[in-house]
């Protein structure tokens, strides 16, 4: 067996983003998989082989009325000196609601790296616009900062196998935004129980968080 994607002698295909890739893909690859099993059961194959195809148009991309999106509860322990301003997290939890998953060494991957780049948005990562040019001042990964191994110490990732008929042959949901949406939040709230400070805006950088403990409120 065989896969082709990227040529431009195939049709158009959704982007690879918004947690759509293997639920729309899947879709496809599941209906000629079965498809081609059904060709094998009725004798062998000829010598020079043989093709089976799925158009799944009009039923991948139909409206339901059912909702089909993935959950997850996210837990941080942070640490935040309050002389420094500097925070750091020293454990993160994800459990995730993701349907069927259908490939546990990827998913918990994917769910892993979903969490580190919500740290990275929490406490790291952020742009400024140069006002004389019209472009952003970060042009590298010197100046825009992101996460590294040393940054995570401690991270685990776990899920609870659904089943739901009602999704795509596969059972399976989008697992890609789940990991990264809760885990600011997550960041941000132990912030506030271990200073008491409530910051609205990320990433939760020393100065904003040293602005807020002086200030003694919102920030």
């Amino acid at each position: 067996m065989r896969t082709e994607v990227g040529s431009s002698e195939l049709p158009a295909a959704s982007l690879a983003g918004g947690s759509s890739g293997t639920a729309s893909w899947g879709w496809a690859v599941h209906e000629a998989c079965a498809r081609l099993a059904e060709r094998l059961a009725q004798g062998p194959p000829p010598a020079a082989g043989f093709e089976v195809r799925a158009d799944t148009a009009g039923r991948a991309d139909a409206d339901s009325p059912y909702a089909r999106h993935a959950f997850g509860a996210h837990f941080a322990e942070v640490a935040v000196d309050t002389i420094t301003g500097e925070t750091r997290v020293r454990r993160l939890l994800g459990v995730y609601a993701a349907g069927h998953i259908l490939n546990a060494r990827t998913a918990r991957s994917q769910f892993v790296g979903g969490m580190t780049m919500g740290l990275g948005m929490a406490l790291t990562e952020g742009s400024m616009m140069d006002a004389a040019f019209g472009d952003f001042t970060e042009s590298d990964l010197a100046a825009y900062h992101v996460p590294t191994h040393a940054d995570v110490p401690d991270i685990e990732a776990h899920w609870i196998d659904e089943d739901d008929t009602r999704l795509n042959p596969m059972g399976s949901k989008g697992i890609g935004e789940i990991g990264i949406v809760g885990t600011a939040a997550a960041i941000g709230n132990a912030v506030f129980h271990a200073t008491g400070v409530r910051l609205r805006e990320l990433p939760l950088t020393p100065d904003r968080v040293l602005s807020g403990l002086r200030g003694g409120g919102v920030g």
